[in-house]
């Protein structure tokens, strides 16, 4: 029998002790971002730009072909967007060519392709419907393949992969009602049962989840005699008894995925189907996520690359004033960000996924930051367009199409993308998470120091150690190549980019004085300081981005594909990066965060409650989180596999 289930009552230090525990602790191999963050400019670590190797590329290229024909041949976007559906025939289609098994080892049937290759894939079938990149990533990125990849055991290996590989879709499961990004709280249990475990609990924002054959689960193992406990994650059979999928979910975009509540009553799972130790399963769902997270900018660049096929037609089709809107200063910067930023979008995305495949570094940071730039990138690439498209951006494809004109569909864009910045980890908790570990290096030797929790004796070994790391670093930040006026200058063309890694050196060098200065300042209250780590970590980003789009650039220009207007496109990315990049190191210190927080204490204490009135709320009854109360479920299953 399972235990009576009990909402974890958490702390906030328990919280983070938590998510510390989750973390990767070691830097086993070396890390571009990492070094950036800390003031050192380490472009041998990215340049020359890595390559797959030439048998990985043809393979690639070779199921792309056959992919963009299914695509063009098969697949119907607006009928998608239309009925809020993939048609089953489709997905059978994507099963018969394998489309499910990019990931995973030809030796249990899949495909074998590389990162870089598996990437181009979502983009290019996400283009022709983004639900279709969806559920090909969910399934394949963080559902069974990935984890099992990682951590699985042989027998796991042989038995799940061969199924994922072609016939079973699959699906992650630890978001519950009322735990999102806090997984501390996380209330789902699974007793302990002689071979077996037990499931109770409830699941939400199940991507894949309604149409899933093989779950992920991630539960909470009670601590008892023989059993470390903790949160642990398990393989789970979608069709066992006691599952029941309560809903299917409705958005604002990405109408096509099967997204649903899946509720676990008394569900009995065998403990041979365990994934790693008990309590491993948060570190595992971190690391899985490392790579996994590569898809969601996979999703940026193929939206990136439609937001300019469609500004540059329109904007030469349509006049206004006697001339093309293109040739308006006010469009025309509104194309060139978007062709820039686009540029930019796919030089991070195949930078990472070649550093991924080649695995000789530690693209945990790389992978967090790649994710985070290109969902607030792409989202105002797609915001510009429906603006350069005036009131037909606002209007759906199918009024355009209705009155006789192209069914462009720029607004629908816009909503598809706009979960990205939420999906597999928020902007708000990537800057924390990307803060975190570009701050690991002075933890690691001070971070006791700032403990309250540690005696005075482990706070004087801290402080021996923070001076012996500090007397070496902090005179490094003084001074590097990006003051020489003739560094980097395998990189001065026709167009100079060699000025803006010198740039890139230097602000890395002012971005780790000014994350030092502010530890400095705000000790242990640091991490209250959400405001500052977010500037510093977008900053970060801006700094890595212009680091890869000056690399690809020149790789462009050695294989003499496009290399002049890759030049072109990298200096206008850099250009307008650090206009960006200037406006945040400003923002670090002169901001409205201690005003902002005065007024959020006024407003939630009803201060400015008549703010409030003169309006009518149409928001429906009921409770803000639904109950998840463990039970059997009283609701009918909406569970539908495709076979």
């Amino acid at each position: 029998m399972s235990a009576p289930q009990q909402k974890p009552v958490v702390t906030e230090r328990e919280a983070r002790q938590v998510a510390e525990a989750a973390r990767e602790q070691d830097w086993r191999k070396p890390s571009f971002a990492k070094e950036l963050f800390l003031g050192r400019f380490r472009l041998d670590l990215i340049h020359p730009h890595p390559m797959p190797p030439d048998e990985d590329a043809r393979r690639g290229e070779e199921f792309l072909a056959r992919l963009r024909d299914f695509c063009e041949s098969k697949v119907d976007g607006a009928l998608v967007e239309r009925e809020a559906r993939i048609p089953d025939e489709v997905i059978a289609g994507l099963k018969e060519l394998g489309a499910l098994g990019m990931k995973i080892d030809t030796k249990y049937g899949g495909l074998g392709l590389t990162q870089v290759y598996y990437n181009k894939a979502l983009a290019l079938a996400g283009s022709a419907c983004p639900a279709i990149g969806v559920l090909l990533s969910a399934h394949q990125s963080i559902g069974v393949p990935q984890p099992l990849k990682l951590f699985g055991t042989q027998e796991q290996k042989e038995t799940f992969l061969p199924r994922c590989a072609r016939t079973d879709i699959s699906a992650f499961l630890l978001t519950e009602p009322d735990v999102g990004s806090d997984p501390a709280r996380l209330a789902t249990s699974a007793v302990p049962d002689g071979d077996e475990y037990i499931l109770d609990g409830v699941k939400l924002w199940t991507t894949n989840g309604v149409v899933a054959d093989l779950l992920v689960v991630m539960a909470r193992v009670p601590k008892s005699e023989g059993h470390k406990g903790g949160i642990t994650a398990f393989v789970v059979e979608s069709d066992s008894p006691g599952i029941t999928v309560e809903n299917r979910n409705a958005f604002m975009g990405l109408r096509g995925i099967e997204n649903g509540v899946t509720r676990f009553h008394q569900v009995r799972v065998p403990a041979a189907n365990r994934i790693g130790p008990e309590g491993a399963g948060l570190k595992i769902a971190l690391t899985t996520l490392n790579t996994g997270r590569l898809s969601l900018p996979a999703s940026c660049v193929a939206a990136g690359k439609w937001c300019l096929k469609i500004a540059r037609e329109w904007s030469a089709a349509r006049e206004q004033w006697g001339k093309p809107i293109a040739d308006h200063e006010a469009v025309g910067a509104k194309i060139s960000f978007i062709a820039a930023t686009t540029f930019a979008l796919e030089a991070v995305l195949d930078l990472s996924s070649q550093m991924a495949d080649e695995d000789r570094n530690d693209i945990r940071i790389e992978g967090a930051l790649a994710k985070l730039f290109s969902s607030e990138m792409a989202w105002l690439m797609a915001d510009e367009l429906v603006q350069i498209r005036g009131g037909r951006g606002f209007e759906t494809a199918a009024s355009l199409a209705a009155r006789g004109e192209r069914a462009v569909p720029a607004e629908q864009v816009l909503r598809d993308l706009r979960i990205n910045r939420i999906f597999e980890g928020s902007t708000e908790i990537m800057h924390l998470l990307i803060a975190r570990e570009a701050v690991d290096a002075h933890l690691s030797v001070a971070g006791d120091l700032i403990d309250p929790e540690k005696s005075l004796s482990d706070k004087a070994k801290a402080g021996a150690q923070a001076g012996a790391f500090y007397a070496k670093w902090l005179p490094k930040l003084v001074a590097g190549q990006g003051q020489l006026p003739y560094s980097y200058n395998e990189f001065k063309r026709e167009v100079d980019l060699s000025v803006h890694l010198r740039y890139v050196e230097r602000t890395a060098r002012k971005l780790a004085r000014s994350t030092f200065y502010a530890m400095s300042r705000w000790q242990g209250r640091m991490e209250t300081k959400q405001g500052f780590l977010g500037r510093i970590v977008d900053i970060g980003a801006e700094l890595f981005a212009m680091s890869a789009v000056c690399v690809r650039a020149e790789l462009l220009r050695t294989t003499e594909d496009h290399g002049r207007e890759a030049y072109q496109l990298a200096d206008a990315f850099c250009r307008q990066s650090r206009i960006r990049v200037e406006e945040l190191f400003g923002r670090l210190w002169t901001n409205t965060d201690d005003l902002d927080r005065k007024v959020v204490k006024g407003v939630m204490s009803g201060t400015y409650a008549w703010l409030e009135e003169g309006i009518v709320d149409p928001s429906g009854e009921g409770p803000w989180i639904a109950d998840a109360t463990p039970g059997a479920s009283e609701k009918e299953n909406v569970h539908r596999p495709i076979r």
